[in-house]
């Protein structure tokens, strides 16, 4: 079948039988080069990658960076746990400290207080303690 044929007549658009016969060899050798092209290029031994091995691969990536962020996630917070408690201890530390510092110093003051009372009164006798005896006679001779 010629060019002239499939387009129903436009050859009379185009002028004289030399062009005509020009054109449907360009177009022949056009369609046979194109047919050519296609035998050879589906006719080529091809190396196919299965499709599974990537997906596999891409699968296990996936859950290697997802446990990786598993495990980051989790040490971060056992970290921040274990800071917490560090410092935790370190307070009551603190706390206690204080706490000796004070029972320390109301010792201190409550031996210093009895001390005193001691000093008080072996100071403050009425009387010397070569007098004593004859204080108490007094102190007797007063009550009848």
């Amino acid at each position: 079948m010629s060019f002239m044929d499939k387009a129903g007549g436009v050859g009379n658009l185009i002028e004289g039988p030399d062009k005509l016969d020009k054109l449907d060899e360009a177009l022949r050798d056009f369609r046979q080069s194109l047919h050519g092209w296609s035998e050879s290029a589906y006719g080529r031994p091809r190396t196919v990658i299965p499709v599974g091995s990537r997906r596999v691969w891409r699968l296990a990536t996936g859950w290697a960076l997802g446990c990786v962020l598993l495990a980051g996630g989790a040490s971060a917070g056992l970290w921040e746990h274990h800071r917490m408690e560090i410092q935790e201890m370190r307070i009551a530390a603190a706390r206690l400290a204080e706490q000796q510092r004070l029972v320390a110093q109301e010792q201190a003051r409550l031996e210093e207080e009895d001390l005193l009372a001691k000093v008080d009164s072996d100071v403050s006798r009425e009387v010397p303690s070569a007098m004593e005896p004859l204080a108490q006679l007094m102190a007797a001779d007063e009550t009848k």
